[in-house]
Parts: C-alpha cells; structure tokens; sequence
C-alpha cells in the first residue's frame, strides 16, 4: 500500500510527519488500554504501560518520546489509582513505574543521532553496507582474480580497514587502494566512512601520487590531532601486467614468485594526514600469469611484543601455505590464521592466472 510504504519511510527518515503520526497511533493505543485497566484492571494492569513506554523508545524521536512518556504514566497511575489508595505495594509499583519512564526518557537524550535505537542501528548498518559495496572489485577480465577478507577488531561490524576500487573498462586499467584509518573497530568508523567517500569519488578519475595527495589534504582539512591512515594504491594495466605500487606508510605489499615465496615489495612513504607535502616511493613492475599481489592492514603483522618485520616474515610463511593450498579462498584463510588481537585487519590479492600450454 503506498501511504503504508510513504509513512514507513518517513518514519525511517525521521520526518516531523511521520512522528506525529505515529504518536497518534500510540495515544490511541494508549488510551484504548487504559480503558480496558480502568474497567478490567486484571486483564491490563499497571506491568502492562511497561510495555508502551519501550515501545515509544523504539519509534519515536526525543520530544514525541517525552510527551508520549508522560502520557503512559499519566494513563498508567490513575488505572492504578481507581483500583483503590495508594498505599504499600501499590506505591512502590507506581514509584518504579515513574522511575523506569524517565529512565526511558534520560536514555534517548542520550541518543546522539536524534533518531530512535533502531533507526541509528539501521543508519549504521546502511552506513557499513555502502562502505563494503564501494570496496567491492569489478569484475575483472578472464585470468585476472582479486579476492579479500576484513575482520574488524572485536568482532563489531564496522572498522577503520576499507577498500576502494575502479576499473575502467575501455583502456582495462585497474585502482585498488587500501587504507587502515587510525583507530579501530566503531572508533574509526566515522573517520574511514568520511575518507572512503572522498576517495570514491576520487579513484578512477585521479590516479597515482595525484589521488595520494588528494587524500592526504582531505585528512588534513579534518578537526582533531589524530587524523591520519596509512594506505597502499597500486593502478596496473590488464592487457599488460605492468603495475605501480604507492605505499603512504603502509606495511610493504608482498609479491608471489611462483616455485619460491612471497617477495617483499620496495614501496614506502609516509602516513596520510601528517605532512602537508609527504615523501613517497613508488614501486614498478609486471605481473606476470601464475604472480599475485598481497596487499595488508599493520593489524595482520603487528602485535604486542612483537617486530614488525618478525610479523611481515610470519605473513610471508603463512601466506605461502594459505597459496599452496589453492589461490581460491587463501585471503580468508590468511585472515583465520591471524592471531586474536585488538585491531582491524584486512586482506587483499589480485593475482593473475597462469597460463596453459
């Protein structure tokens, strides 16, 4: 039914309308109970305008909150009171009654998003679901194969590790990046959500130190002293195999070299958002078929107590045997195998099939 379907999305949105809207359903719903109570207390005592006040958190906004909190308990006392005197029992309940409803209130001004728990839940979530979206590879020519894996810190669904790509089909060129926002877990989120959406509408159109830069002058127009990412872009052309590896402070990427091991790349640079015109060191090279590029976050190779380079060494093993073991599913398996620690980590390789003869 479209008027459903239209006050649906109001409410989703938040829109004044669809407030007011369902602040009279509930009035309704509200008055309707109490009149019940009033006549047949037993059928909807005073637990019953518990479950109003929950409700009204879960749809409604802070001020239609308030004015639908004080009518519930409004409601909920004088069904109370015309079953006789307040007293004993009976002042208690209503005292917690009146407890739990400015409870109810105290908790949704604390609501930073000014929406309702679900509906911040759902922004989040949508929030999240355009983030992995943009990070999602086209689909690549027969013989090339990317793959990737992310786990955020904790387990929570949402991480400073992201991913941005584009292929341009007509000249078969192909942009990756991937970026490890500082922080982790929902304490990068705001700050990885804002730089994958300048770099989304960035990548393809800009290429090379150009899109590097432009991200570093993005994260330096950011309030606050710990702005900054690390990031690797690597831009490689499909006809021919020949790429170009970027690294702003990012953990080296690795290169396959079928019958030995992965090799250590030479890129480097500084991190994004610290110098206004950072230094970077980019690598060049051909992938040739049966060769694959691994690209990681520092959460998959640092630890406490732990070198970096004891890390980078411990990936190029455990890489090895992830490869070995089929090309398919290796970034997952690689990811299984880190070690439980406390910062996002992710995982990506673009490899290029081997030819048959």
């Amino acid at each position: 039914m479209p008027w459903l379907r239209s006050l649906t999305d109001g409410w989703r949105s938040g829109t004044r309308r669809s407030q007011l809207v369902v602040l009279g359903l509930l009035a309704a719903g509200v008055l309707a109970t109490t009149a019940l109570s009033w006549e047949q207390y037993e059928l909807f005592p005073l637990a019953g305008f518990f479950l109003w006040q929950v409700i009204g958190a879960q749809l409604l906004r802070f001020r239609p909150l308030v004015i639908h909190v004080v009518l519930v308990v409004a409601c909920g006392i004088a069904a109370m009171t015309n079953q006789g005197p307040l007293a004993g029992y009976r002042i208690a309940a209503v005292a917690m009654f009146c407890l739990n409803g400015a409870l109810v209130v105290f908790m949704a001004g604390r609501q930073r998003s000014g929406l309702p728990s679900p509906l911040s839940g759902a922004l989040l979530a949508d929030l999240r679901d355009r983030l992995n979206a943009q990070g999602a590879v086209p689909v690549l020519p027969l013989g090339w194969h990317s793959q990737s894996a992310m786990q955020a810190a904790h387990g929570v669904g949402y991480a400073g590790d992201f991913m941005v790509a584009d292929l341009d089909e007509e000249q078969q060129v192909l942009d990756l990046v991937l970026v490890d926002v500082v922080g982790k877990g929902v304490k990068a989120a705001p700050s990885a959500l804002l730089l994958a959406g300048a770099l989304g509408g960035l990548i393809g159109t800009v290429r090379g130190e150009a899109l590097i830069e432009a991200a570093n002058a993005f994260l330096l127009r950011q309030d606050g002293d710990e702005t900054f990412a690390t990031a690797v872009h690597v831009t490689i052309c499909l006809r021919t195999g020949k790429y170009r590896i970027i690294s702003a402070g990012h953990p080296p990427a690795l290169r396959w070299e079928p019958g030995a091991d992965w090799v250590v790349d030479n890129a480097r640079g500084l991190a994004l958002g610290v110098l206004a015109h950072p230094e970077e060191h980019a690598s060049v090279g051909v992938l040739q078929p049966g060769q694959a590029l691994l690209f990681y976050t520092d959460g998959v190779v640092e630890s406490r107590g732990v070198d970096i380079d004891d890390g980078i060494r411990w990936l190029q093993e455990t890489a090895r045997r992830a490869w070995l073991r089929g090309p398919d599913g290796a970034a997952r398996r690689i990811i299984r195998d880190v070690p439980r620690g406390d910062d996002d980590r992710a995982v990506l390789i673009l490899s290029r099939e081997e030819t048959t003869t």
